[in-house]
């Protein structure tokens, strides 16, 4: 059932999240260079390995939020610092049956790096997954992707190259939890129209489209605002 995200709703007791509001977010080798990177309000949780989680930073990250990129065994993720909030795993094709089994203690999204980009983001969402939308797919199989993730539980993380794709990205979330034509909104994105959309709204579409990873968010930030996306 489509959402008609542009009709006014009751308004929210707890301020709603904005639309680029800790949108984007980047893999740092160390928790030292997550700790070291500039503030923004448009940067979200870093993804740091999560073998680089130990007790040397549990006073100055016990703070910090942060998304485990799996490089250990699952039976291996007690006493991290800080504890992620989310974990991230990059699967081979061949491997996803073993990712669908796995349970950690927060939600996991899982890129998979070939194969039916719908079919296995259907399998992920059935096991409680969020699927990866990794960057440079077909606009077809991005459309195909969303029709199975707008009115699921579990949100989606995707990749990005440039602010070009982060802004398709907002675009095309938006025209799928709309019923509009998911393919028209990837070619030719309306920053205009998201930034029309009300707080509740811009939440809504938020509680799908979870992150954008980027390899310098500060950049894309700025850029995203010279299209006519500030953040707010």
């Amino acid at each position: 059932m489509p959402i008609p995200l542009t009709l006014g709703m009751p308004p929210s007791r707890e301020e709603p999240r904005g639309l680029l509001t800790a949108l984007l977010t980047r893999r740092h080798p160390t928790l030292a260079d997550a700790l070291a990177a500039p503030a923004h309000t448009a940067i979200g949780d870093p993804v740091v390995p999560v073998s680089a989680l130990t007790e040397a930073f549990a006073g100055s990250a016990a703070t910090l939020r942060i998304v485990g990129e799996l490089d250990v065994a699952p039976e291996r993720l007690s006493g991290l610092h800080p504890v992620p909030v989310r974990y991230q795993l990059d699967c081979p094709a061949e491997e996803l049956d073993v990712a669908l089994a796995i349970a950690v203690p927060a939600p996991l999204t899982v890129y998979v790096d070939a194969g039916d980009l719908p079919e296995t983001a259907r399998a992920l969402v059935g096991a409680g997954h969020s699927p990866g939308l990794p960057a440079g797919r077909e606009a077809g199989e991005v459309a195909d992707f969303l029709s199975v993730l707008a009115h699921a539980g579990t949100g989606f993380a995707a990749r990005a190259r440039d602010a070009d794709e982060v802004l398709a990205l907002l675009a095309a979330t938006v025209a799928a939890l709309r019923g509009d034509d998911v393919r028209a909104a990837l070619a030719a994105p309306d920053p205009a129209r998201l930034t029309r959309l009300i707080p509740e709204a811009a939440a809504a579409v938020r509680e799908i489209l979870l992150a954008v990873e980027v390899d310098d968010p500060p950049a894309v930030a700025r850029d995203l605002a010279g299209l006519g996306l500030p953040p707010r």
